[in-house]
């Protein structure tokens, strides 16, 4: 179809699904179907229904690429025992892809449903905020006893999150938070999924036919953390940060490995800087040696080490003993999958969880045997600005 302007400028104000980066990708509106599960075999309960679901649907797809024909969104939760992953069929999905525009609509009423206007975006109001059930001072706390772990011998790395409530005057639109990420973090993915919505710099997984590559982040600083400093030199020269960013690296490519022929895993980091973060990050890229869908193979890496741990049993333990919260879909695969079992899965990241007038946000930090509590509080304070600002409305360019 002719271009259509901004992807993010269609959606409705009630329940808009998005995964936007630089002005491509699907959003979507309406609900024809919906899977929801909870427990360890979450995603190959999701993959059986969304192959049952698909099967029994008659497609007609022009163009048969990834994201075409019949699409779901999906959200999943971090951990097992969390209530919440979704998979969400939308009645109608608007995509682009290379400067391609096209529309797929389950059979209406013969009414570009696209083309309908959308209700005007609504700024929330003022903003005050409260704390999570994870407070600063608890995370603290949490960090230091981790590390204190950690340097004794229980495990090598734990990604520890806390959270952060905004209430506003007026009941929050999800496309206001969506469109300040989407403009201010426009190398990021912008999501929106069943009420979770942020901008996401980390790919979990994205597979197209027999390829399936992944982002991999881990290790951060901040402008001001350094006096000064080249903080993108400061950051590659950083021991600490450098071993936390290899076992992020080595927990993804040891579980994708025996799904693929051959995997390319870069031999050191390079430096992706966002407005509010600068992070090492490593492309990996395999060929699929058995037709993995892209939901099997997100059971398998879910969580790396970047937002679990490692070893992941032990981290996932501490992470349940010092939190003390449910996470919910913070720091869970979020992204879309279509019939073919392709599609793109990021990690849950720089994001909050609306309700009404209430915003949950969440940040978080990977913590190994050398790091420093205060300052993985003010990293932490550092990852929440991306979400803080597009609430208030407070970027400027």
């Amino acid at each position: 179809m002719d271009d259509v302007g901004r992807l993010l400028d269609l959606l409705p104000d009630d329940r808009p699904l998005s995964w936007v980066r630089d002005g491509e990708g699907l959003v979507g509106w309406g609900e024809v179907a919906r899977f929801t599960g909870t427990g360890a075999g979450r995603f190959a309960e999701a993959d059986a229904w969304w192959r049952s679901f698909a099967a029994r649907l008659d497609v007609h797809d022009d163009l048969e690429i990834p994201g075409t024909g019949a699409v779901a969104f999906a959200s999943f939760t971090f951990a097992d025992r969390s209530p919440g992953s979704v998979l969400i069929v939308p009645r109608v999905v608007v995509g682009r892809r290379d400067g391609q525009t096209w529309i797929t609509e389950f059979a209406g009423d013969g009414v570009p449903a696209a083309m309908r206007r959308a209700m005007p975006v609504r700024a929330g109001g003022a903003l005050r905020y409260d704390d999570g059930n994870m407070t600063v001072a608890r995370y603290r706390r949490a960090v230091a006893e981790a590390v204190s772990r950690m340097r004794a011998g229980e495990l090598d790395k734990a990604a520890l999150a806390h959270d952060l409530l905004a209430v506003a005057d007026e009941p929050l639109d999800p496309r206001y938070l969506l469109a300040g990420l989407a403009h201010h973090y426009p190398t990021c993915w912008a999501y929106s999924v069943d009420g979770l919505v942020g901008a996401t710099p980390e790919l979990l997984l994205r597979r197209e036919g027999d390829v399936v590559s992944s982002r991999v982040l881990a290790g951060t600083i901040w402008p001001g953390s350094q006096d000064g400093a080249d903080i993108g030199a400061t950051l590659l020269a950083s021991a600490k940060d450098q071993r936390e960013h290899a076992f992020a690296v080595d927990s993804l490519a040891a579980t994708l490995r025996p799904h693929c022929t051959t995997l390319d895993v870069p031999d050191e980091p390079s430096i992706l800087a966002l407005h509010n973060v600068s992070h090492l990050s490593s492309d990996v890229r395999g060929e699929l040696r058995d037709g993995a869908s892209l939901l099997t193979l997100a059971a398998d890496v879910h969580p790396t080490a970047a937002v679990g741990g490692t070893p992941r049993a032990a981290a996932l333990r501490v992470i349940a003993e010092l939190e003390r919260m449910d996470r919910g879909r913070y720091a869970g695969p979020v992204g879309w999958l279509d019939a073919a079992g392709d599609g793109e899965l990021g990690i849950a990241l720089r994001c909050a969880q609306l309700d009404g007038r209430t915003a949950r946000l969440f940040a978080g930090c990977g913590i190994v045997a050398d790091s420093d509590p205060d300052t993985e509080v003010s990293e932490a304070a550092a990852k929440l600005v991306a979400v803080r600002e597009a609430l208030e409305g407070s970027v400027t360019d």
